[in-house]
Order: C-alpha cells, then sequence, then structure tokens
C-alpha cells in the first residue's frame, strides 16, 4: 500500500486511549471509521456496518469464514487490524448482491454445495477471487483456490460442481 494513499490521523482521548480515524471504501462506499488501530478489521465490518456476511470464527485466519476481497486479493478480515485496511478498497459478500443471488450461490445452491450456510459467504468470496485470477480453473487451482476455506457440513464435491457449473 503506498504511503500516499492511506489516510490516518490520531486523536488522543486520554492518556491511555488513542483513537485513530481509518477511511477506506466498503463495497463501493467510502466509510470513516474513529477505533483503536489494532480493531479487527472483521469486528468493524460487523459491528460498526453490520455487514455480518464475514463470520468470525477461528479468529487466526484457519477456516476462511471471515473471507474478503481487499483491493481484489483475498484475505481473513479476522487478521487484519483497522490501520491495514486504511487507504483499501473492501469487498464484502454484501458487496456482490444481485437480485436472486450472485451465480456463484446459485450455482452453490444447486450442486449442493451448501448446508448449513456458515462458511458460504467465505466461500463464495474465494470463488470470486479464484476466477478473477483464474478464468477457466483446473481441478488443482480450484483446489489451491479454496485451501483457506473450511466447510465441515457438505465437504467439497458440491462445492467444486459448482464452480465447474460457473465456467460453463
Amino acid at each position: 500500500m503506498d504511503i500516499e494513499k492511506t489516510s490516518v490521523s490520531e486523536d488522543r482521548t486520554d492518556e491511555t486511549t488513542s483513537l485513530m480515524e481509518i477511511t477506506f471504501q466498503i463495497n463501493n462506499q467510502l466509510t470513516t471509521f474513529k477505533t483503536e488501530p489494532t480493531t479487527p478489521l472483521i469486528q468493524l465490518l460487523r459491528s460498526e456496518r453490520q455487514l455480518t456476511g464475514a463470520k468470525l470464527s477461528c479468529g487466526i485466519g484457519r477456516c476462511g469464514a471471515c473471507s474478503i476481497l481487499m483491493d481484489g486479493e483475498l484475505v481473513n478480515a479476522c487478521l487484519i487490524m483497522a490501520y491495514q485496511a486504511s487507504g483499501t478498497s473492501i469487498l464484502t459478500i454484501e458487496g456482490l448482491n444481485e437480485e436472486g443471488g450472485h451465480p456463484i450461490q446459485k450455482a452453490l445452491l444447486e450442486e449442493g454445495g451448501l448446508q448449513c450456510g456458515y462458511c458460504t459467504p467465505g466461500m463464495v468470496m474465494a470463488i470470486t477471487a479464484l476466477f478473477k485470477r483464474t478464468p477457466q480453473p483446473t481441478d488443482e487451482e480450484i483446489m489451491e483456490g479454496l485451501s483457506g476455506n473450511l466447510c465441515r457440513c457438505t465437504g467439497y464435491t458440491g462445492i467444486i460442481r459448482a464452480i465447474r457449473r460457473c465456467m460453463n
């Protein structure tokens, strides 16, 4: 991230608290937060903006339930601190909203690629990132693209079928 791109100002409210004003785009809307610099991005998205698609599950970047795109790259929102998001563009599952559902969501539903739905938003974001990098991924590229996202309910057969369906 370029230094010129970063918009951060410090505001000391007392001896122990240091709040920062942090500005970045969320789903194409410029947004400013006044928060602790080390507030996890997932907390800002869920608590401050009610964007609850990204889920906080493991909190250590292993499950992918909190996956979002930051400047077009797949990241775990539980691992990104507020100051790191300053000046970036964030895309959440809510930003993919289309009438009747996003094509990836439809394919997951039609191919049995979801069950409880907890991992689905993160999985959709991972698939979105995969198609952005590689419009016609091989089986190996599909597995690599999903490697940071865990699904405990459906397994991956339906998810992989859904990805292949989106390629046609």
